[in-house]
C-alpha cells in the first residue's frame, strides 16, 4: 500500500531545450506581481538580458497571469537554452492548472519542445559537417 503524501503546495513541470533542463514549480500562494526565482536568485538577476526575461514571462502574458510565484531549478546548457527551457516548463505547469489555455499556448508555440541539439563531430571531419580543405595539387 502506497501512503505517499500528495503535495498540494505547488504544481510541478519540466521544460527542456538542447541540454538545459528546468524543473518548474508554480507555488500555490498569493504573490504581489510576478515573482520568479531561478536557482535562488531573482529572474532579472539570473538572466540579465531583456530578451531572455521576456521569453520567460511570455507564457504568463498569454495566460493573463499577473500575480504568481514561480520557483525554478535549472541546470545544463547556456543561458539562452536555460531561458527557453524555463519558458517551456512554465507553459507546461500553467497548462496543468488550467487546460483551457492549450489553444493559446499551441498558437504561440509554447508547448512544442524544440528538439534541435548540437550535432556530434564525425571522424575524419573538422566539425560535425566541416571537411578538411581540399587541394587539387
Amino acid at each position: 500500500m502506497n501512503t505517499d503524501k500528495v503535495n498540494k503546495d505547488y504544481t510541478p513541470a519540466v521544460g527542456r531545450r538542447k541540454t538545459a533542463i528546468a524543473r518548474v514549480r508554480i507555488l500555490n500562494q498569493t504573490a504581489k506581481g510576478i515573482e520568479i526565482t531561478i536557482n535562488g536568485k531573482d529572474y532579472k538577476q539570473y538572466l540579465p538580458y531583456f530578451e531572455w526575461q521576456e521569453a520567460i514571462v511570455q507564457p504568463l502574458k498569454v495566460a493573463g497571469r499577473q500575480n504568481i510565484a514561480i520557483s525554478v531549478r535549472v541546470l545544463g546548457g547556456g543561458q539562452r537554452g536555460q531561458a527557453e527551457s524555463i519558458r517551456h516548463g512554465i507553459a507546461r505547469a500553467l497548462l496543468k492548472t488550467d487546460e483551457t489555455l492549450r489553444p493559446n499556448f499551441k498558437a504561440e508555440g509554447l508547448l512544442t519542445r524544440d528538439s534541435r541539439k548540437k550535432e556530434r563531430k564525425k571522424p575524419g571531419l573538422k566539425k560535425a559537417r566541416r571537411a578538411p580543405q581540399w587541394s587539387k595539387r
